[in-house]
């Protein structure tokens, strides 16, 4: 019952609200300018942790099926 109340009261927000993809672009590029200046963009290893992301996505196909 909550969660039927809930997913209309989300529908009905989304609906109200609609995308602005260059608003949400803008964002975008602020978070990267961000991480950036944090030094944590773009990563000194992007192979780091992969075999952990492999790991999970083969559980999470599995369970698809």
């Amino acid at each position: 019952m909550i969660k039927k109340e809930f997913e209309k009261f989300e529908y009905e927000i989304i609906a109200e609200d609609p995308v602005d993809f260059y608003q949400n672009l803008k964002i975008f590029e602020e978070m990267v300018k961000f991480a950036k200046e944090l030094g944590k963009f773009p990563p000194e290893d992007p192979l780091e942790g992969i075999e952990k992301d492999i790991f999970l996505a083969k559980i999470l196909n599995k369970s698809k099926r």
